[in-house]
């Protein structure tokens, strides 16, 4: 043990004692917590740091606890001893209480734990010198995890960019996914989606033929619209001109009488 070092701790449930002969302010953090797998099974850890490093940590297999510094050599000889049961309260509150207030929350959030959003897909294509940029945009799944890849012919392709799931703010979830492949070969690429909503693997395949760019559709439809405009503009001229004519007629023959 480091020399002016030195730490006792106790922790039950019922009282907590600390004992610090350490110059200068510190910091001694605890971090626990149990979980419940799907065939009934139960895990617990049980963590203790100081200064924002490892100190102690529980052995539950073992029914130990472990330094993991010189200086955490005196705390886990006193809390392994028969007198403290620091090793047996522990592993009484992960495995028995913990595990109820778990079940607890679980039955409380079941409605939210089971809801299931289908994932929506919308194929994208960039196009650049000399290749092709496939956006895979896959938006308002949940829950959160989620597998989505591209390949060609059936043969995953490696990502130009690292997978990032983000939220929405309806609290579901999107991702995008990109690949860049040579502009020359424009056949057999399908985006894969994997989710628990699914009952199997959702595959949107790419169609280069009906794919327009963003750019071009929005450029297409402002024309479009420029030419409905101008129509319109030409028949109401148009219609103009005929009542004006007409009433031009009508005074003509009024004068004439």
């Amino acid at each position: 043990m480091a020399p002016g070092v030195h730490i006792i701790h106790y922790m039950s449930h019922d009282k907590s004692t600390t004992v610090l002969m350490i110059p200068g302010f510190h910091t001694f953090q605890a971090m626990y917590g149990c979980e419940l797998r799907d065939d009934g099974s139960t895990r617990g850890y049980w963590q203790y740091s100081y200064d924002g490093k490892g100190f102690l940590a529980l052995d539950m297999q073992h029914g130990i606890y472990i330094p993991l510094t010189d200086q955490a050599q005196l705390s886990a000889y006193r809390w392994n001893s028969p007198e403290v049961q620091g090793v047996e309260r522990a592993k009484y509150y992960l495995q028995t209480e913990c595990i109820e207030w778990l079940k607890k929350y679980i039955e409380h959030g079941k409605e939210e734990l089971d809801r299931r959003n289908p994932p929506q897909v919308i194929i994208l294509s960039q196009q650049s010198y000399g290749f092709t940029k496939l956006h895979c945009q896959v938006y308002g799944f949940y829950p959160q995890d989620i597998d989505v890849t591209w390949k060609r012919n059936g043969i995953e392709i490696p990502l130009d960019e690292a997978k990032q799931i983000l939220p929405n703010t309806d609290g579901t979830y999107q991702i995008r996914i990109t690949v860049k492949v040579p502009a020359r070969e424009k056949e057999g690429y399908a985006c894969y989606v994997v989710h628990s909503s699914l009952t199997e693997t959702l595959t949107v395949k790419w169609d280069p033929i009906t794919d327009i760019h963003p750019a071009f559709k929005i450029a297409t439809l402002t024309a479009a619209l420029v030419v409905v405009i101008i129509v319109c503009i030409v028949i109401i001229l148009v219609c103009l001109g005929k009542s004006e004519r007409k009433q031009y007629l009508l005074l003509c023959y009024s004068l004439s009488l």
